[in-house]
Formats: structure tokens, sequence, C-alpha cells
């Protein structure tokens, strides 16, 4: 899949786990994204507060659902919850270039030197050399970076590899499952395995 240009568009995105879980339920069981959609206006099956926030949720999660191979969906109902949540978060990666970016340079990096944890410079500091390598990132407010980092961390600690703390919060190395791994290799993507994993 071609990279997309980097965006700010995850500010006002939260992790939709939930959300996400449903719509593959709802896959697997032979509706098409068509459909979800039509009942998600009829219905409102992610609880949406509005109809706006509905077609937002709809249009978040099914751009991420079909950022992963089709095998990811009857993979995901065979997984544990904490799996389950990493292949939510991969869908998130593919789907995000500057959290892909974020997720293989800052999070692998942490785990392949062994360092625990990350902290709100390490974000920040990831932010500035973008801001340095990417003329798009370079005219972001520091306000939209400070939200974007709030985010980064709240998706983290959401899909289960980060610690809920303030500060420097630790890393929680995730276990993949086998089925999970082999599927990620078999799709060719062994950054985002590598990504999640801390290595080289």
């Amino acid at each position: 899949m071609p990279r997309k240009e980097y965006s700010a568009g995850m500010v006002k995105l939260p992790f939709w786990f939930s959300e996400f879980k449903k719509m593959i339920s709802l896959l697997n069981s032979g509706k098409t994204l068509p459909e979800i959609k039509s009942l998600n206006l009829k219905e409102n099956i992610f609880s949406a507060p509005t109809e706006a926030r509905a077609i937002q949720i709809f249009n978040t999660v099914s751009t991420r659902v079909k950022a992963l191979d089709q095998g990811f969906y009857g993979l995901f109902e065979q997984c544990d919850v904490s799996n389950q949540k990493l292949i939510a978060l991969i869908a998130v990666m593919e789907s995000d270039s500057l959290f892909f970016d974020f997720m293989y340079e800052v999070y692998r990096e942490k785990l392949i030197i062994g360092i625990d944890e990350i902290s709100d410079s390490d974000i920040s500091v990831f932010f500035k050399d973008k801001q340095i390598q990417n003329e798009r990132v370079a005219k972001w407010t520091d306000y939209t970076l400070k939200r974007l980092g709030t985010i980064y961390r709240t998706v983290l600690m959401e899909s289960g590899i980060l610690e809920r703390s303030t500060g420097s919060r630790k890393i929680v190395k995730p276990i993949l499952d086998r089925a999970l791994e082999q599927k990620l290799k078999d799709c060719g993507m062994e950054m985002t395995l590598r990504a999640l994993t801390g290595v080289r």
C-alpha cells in the first residue's frame, strides 16, 4: 500500500477499540461496509452522541479496517483481547504514516536499546525531527503537536503497550500470538512486526 502523506488528523480520533471490534464482527458475519454504513445511520450501532460523530466513527474505523488484509478479520475473532487490541493498533499504524513512523522510530528503538519508558520529551523530539524533515509538519502549531502527542500516548495506553501513568510511562512489550506474527510476515508487514517487537 502506498504511504499516505503525514496528517495531524489523529488529534480528534480516539483508539475506538470496541467500535473496531464491532465492525470486524459485522464483516465476519457477512455484512459489507456499505451495509454497515447504512446500519450505523439507521440504528446508531456505535452509540455515538450525534449523527456527525457516528459518521466520523464509521469513516475512521472503516479506513483502519480497510488498511488491513482481510485475513486479519478472521484472525481477530480467534485472538485474545490483548492481541485483538494489537490488531486494532496495527490498523491505526497502517492507516496513519506519521503514527507508524513514531512506532518504528521511537517505540521500536526503545525496545531495541532496552529503555522501558517513553517520556513526553521523546515525543517532542520525534515531532521536532519531523518538522525539520517535512514541510507539512513544519507548518503545524505547537498546540497541534501537543494534542497529537497526547493522542499517541492514549492510543498506546488503550492498546495495552504503555502503562497508564503520568510523566514517563513504562512500555509493556507486547506478546504477539504466533498466528498474528505469521500473518504479518505473510502480508509483507515485517516493518510493522519489527516496530512492535523491537527488532533491528
